[in-house]
């Protein structure tokens, strides 16, 4: 009799132990697997919370144990003829050998390969199955093969560089913003399935014709087991079938149909239009009985990497569905140090505040994971575009035969797991690997096209990135563009700026430039650049286990930044700018303020060069996030606080942004002296599909005293040109006569203020802030702020379950701004909020 496929998910009635622990109270109940070890001890009270404290110390010593974890398998009745049992493992971390009734079934080395076995024969009839697994220690068994591989250069950043050996998350092994906290198990589901057929695969390749109103192509299936005959598609939005078909599974089991849907609706990034998506079903039959069915969701859209020959260089953009796009948004990190319990609603929560942050696009870094399956959902459904790194960072990676295999089928598995997500446009190589390769003088010549011949080099790892991977991709996903590193760029020296994309660390690092030109140090595509900041207080009085220590140059708040010279960074950026401050309180908002202004000079000037000849295609922040309770150059904290420069950042990016900026006078080399005086530039941004029509206005407010030092300047009936920059006005500020000002513009769209900007003499040290005369009113969901003279960076408490619109803002006389908030009960107490100068 057919028999449809039954799946037992294996998520309770594991125990674990320390594999060589003997003793009777060895075996600890599991609270639900995914898991690893890490958690599970933290729930037993076999160590403490490492995110507190200096906790993490006190577990380091579980990296070189070995654990075991196990469990019973559900009653096993006499199989069926035809019918197979198999144990399916999605993830395991990482050196893995996996025991079915003491018998040895399963030896896996890398965490990001899925596993299948065929237990048919293997299991006994009845409840007495037991599953068992050691993982091995990773970091020890590291050690092991670089040493065992003395003719490799192990050389990179960050971490042992025995991490470069091991197909597993580098971030493990501790990295400039997160703990060294190693972790094995079971990290991604365990089942048992039992079919007589099931579909393996499930693929959806189309191309749109030129004027994108049809999308033709094929949907394929990979067909398991003999009683799969027939297999029966379908796809439909929402409630309407687009098409139907039916196609016979070959001698290859294999099945496919062509297909085509005339007026497709076409998936847009958020921002450019709608993100409809299409659900692609497979059913495999015997012809009277189903079997199993597999489904896809998936969108039509034409993505497009932009690479073409300009009077700089080349460009470096994305183009969906015709549309040019600038890419502003972050660069993203996994969520914990600890990812199975990273919640669907968690992620939903990261990506929504990005998609509120007019972040359009994220890019997965290479030293964390391949994504969960639920996070390129949710991209798909919210319209964020996604940079994919492959899982290789910051190091010259080895290439001996078997570990080139482990990651072809690494990367095989993953990118044929991904290729249906409409958002994801580029897959990179790796991340800074090319930088590594530069700094530690390894041999790279790119006029040398031989794959052959890179293996014999001490850079062997550009067999991977510009032979293996370029390979996988064109195999398995090849709507999707392929960029050999992040950054890289035709084999060029990865700081050119006038090809292929950037990493740019000349703020905060290297050379350590004043923030205020960080626009004038940018490329083609700004992939990485950041600067940090503490996170706000109630972060770092949960970690501050010991209340001496609240401090800003406290040991344990060092503890939690794990940047390499990050007190003379943070330092250097503080004593430039502002006044200092020892309060941890004052001292956490200037930090935050150096971030926001440092990101906001960064986009405003990048997304302007955006409609200057698409002279720079996006800018993504190092980092949007973080893995714990840190001081980092995260935007928005592990308990997700956001930081200033969040909405910093969203403020330029906008759909449309009015700026405004007098001319950079580096006072550190002149001695201090002010120019006599300072040019000046007003310019618009804007994202939209059409031209608009606004009026705006530009006010010159004195610092000291509130009052306009001359006449507004209001141009009405401006046109603001589409998906691009318009300069509106420039002038020159008289510093000699006129005493120290803002400039404050402002932007109305059918009479309604959409953006505002002010600009301030720098650097801000020399400025008083005494006495702005500012008020705060609460009333009902809105918030109104009005100051008698100008005022910076007046920031709001972050409170657990209130959102608050804007922060960070600059409020200047005669304009009264009004922010909504939203979870402020009547009773709640108003939240508290400070400025630059507050005493």
């Amino acid at each position: 009799m057919a028999q449809a496929l039954a799946v037992h998910d294996l998520t309770s009635e594991w125990s674990f132990k320390q594999t060589d622990d003997t003793a009777d109270n060895a075996w600890l109940p599991v609270a639900h697997v995914p898991t690893n070890v890490h958690l599970d001890l933290i729930a037993h009270g076999k160590i403490p919370d490492p995110f507190l404290g200096f906790n993490e110390l006190k577990a380091e010593w579980v990296a070189d144990k070995s654990w075991t974890y196990k469990t019973k398998l559900p009653d096993s009745p006499t199989p069926q003829e035809g019918t197979v049992t198999f144990l399916a493992f999605d993830g395991l971390d990482t050196f893995a050998t996996v025991k079915l009734n003491g018998e040895t079934i399963l030896t896996s080395d890398n965490m990001f390969i899925p596993h299948r076995i065929d237990v048919t024969n293997k299991l006994k009839p009845g409840p007495n199955n037991v599953l068992e697994i050691d993982f091995a220690s990773a970091r020890l068994r590291a050690i092991e093969l670089k040493e065992a591989h003395s003719e490799h250069t192990w050389v990179g950043f960050n971490g042992d560089m025995a991490r470069l050996a091991v197909r597993k998350a580098q971030y493990h092994w501790g990295w400039d913003w997160g703990p060294v906290l190693n972790t094995c198990g079971p990290w991604r589901s365990v089942r048992l399935e039992t079919y007589q057929s099931r579909i393996s695969d499930l693929r959806i390749d189309y191309e749109l014709d030129a004027n994108l109103k049809a999308a033709s192509g094929t949907i394929t299936t990979k067909v398991e087991g003999q009683s799969g005959k027939t297999v029966a598609f379908v796809a439909h939005i929402e409630d309407s079938v687009v098409f139907k078909g039916s196609a016979d599974v070959d001698s290859d089991g294999v099945a496919k149909v062509e297909f085509r849907v005339n007026d497709p609706q076409l998936w847009y990034p958020h921002g450019y239009g709608a993100q409809p998506l299409y659900t692609v079903t497979a059913t495999v039959s015997t012809g009277e009985v189903d079997l199993h069915s597999a489904s896809r969701r998936t969108g039509f859209r034409k993505g497009e990497l932009i690479q073409q020959p300009d009077e700089i260089g080349k460009t470096f953009f994305f183009r969906i569905n015709g549309v040019d796009v600038f890419c502003g948004g972050s660069d993203w990190i996994p969520a914990d140090s600890f990812t199975p319990r990273v919640t669907a609603e968690k992620y939903r929560k990261w990506l929504e505040m990005m998609v509120d942050g007019y972040q359009v696009m994220i890019r997965i870094w290479g030293g964390g994971i391949w994504e969960e399956d639920v996070f390129y959902d949710l991209c798909d459904e919210l319209g964020v575009l996604v940079w994919q790194d492959f899982m290789f960072g910051c190091g010259n990676y080895p290439a001996w035969p078997e570990l080139l295999e482990s990651i072809r089928l690494e990367c095989i598995a993953n990118v044929a797991r991904l290729r249906h997500h409409p958002a994801i446009v580029i897959y990179a190589g790796n991340n800074e690997d090319y930088q590594v390769q530069e700094q530690f003088n390894l041999t790279y010549k790119y006029e040398d096209k031989d794959p052959e011949n890179w293996l014999k080099t001490d850079f062997p790892a550009r067999y991977i990135y510009e032979k293996i991977l370029p390979e996988v991709v064109t195999q398995e996903s090849p709507h999707v563009a392929y960029h050999p590193g992040s950054p890289w760029g035709d084999g060029l020296i990865t700081s050119n700026t006038t090809v292929g994309d950037m990493h740019q660390w000349n703020v905060w690092h290297g050379t350590q430039e004043k923030y205020q030109i960080f626009d004038t140090l940018g490329g083609r595509f700004n992939s990485e650049f950041g600067m940090e900041a503490f996170p706000h207080i109630e972060t770092i009085k949960y970690y501050c286990t010991d209340p001496t220590q609240l401090y800003p140059q406290s040991h344990m708040l060092d503890f939690h930044n794990k940047a390499d010279g990050h007190e003379r960074r943070i330092a250097t950026y503080l004593v430039e700018n502002f006044r200092t401050q020892t309060d941890l309180e004052a001292f956490i908002h200037l930090t935050q303020l150096s971030q926001a202004e440092a990101l906001m000079f960064g986009y405003r000037g990048w997304r302007r060069q955006w409609g200057q000849k698409r002279f720079c295609g996006g800018a993504l922040v190092w980092q949007l996030n973080d893995c714990w309770p840190v001081t980092s150059w995260s935007i928005v904290d592990y308990f997700l606080r956001k930081k200033p420069a969040y909405y910093a950042m969203r403020r330029v990016l906008a759909p449309v942004a009015v700026a405004v900026k007098r001319a950079h006078h580096d006072w550190s080399v002149v001695h201090a002296r002010v120019p006599k005086t300072s040019d000046y530039e007003l310019w618009v941004a804007s994202s939209q599909p059409g031209e608009l029509t606004a009026t705006v206005e530009m006010r010159f407010i004195s610092v000291a005293t509130g009052k306009e030092i001359k006449e507004s300047i209001i141009k009405k009936d401006i046109a603001i040109v589409a998906n691009g920059t318009t300069d509106v006005l420039s002038g020159t500020i008289d510093n000699v006569n006129e005493e120290p000002h803002v400039l404050a513009a402002r932007i109305w769209i059918d009479d309604q203020v959409v953006s505002r900007d002010v600009d301030w003499p720098q650097p801000l040290k020399y400025l008083s802030f005494e006495d702005r005369g500012v008020e705060v009113y609460h009333r009902g969901d809105n918030i109104s702020i009005k100051a008698a003279r100008p005022t910076k960076g007046l920031v709001f408490e972050e409170r657990t379950g209130v959102l608050v619109a804007d922060s960070a803002i600059d409020v200047v006389p005669g304009d009264e701004q009004v922010v909504k908030v939203r979870g402020l009960g009547p009773s709640d107490q108003p939240l508290r909020w400070t400025y630059l100068g507050r005493t």
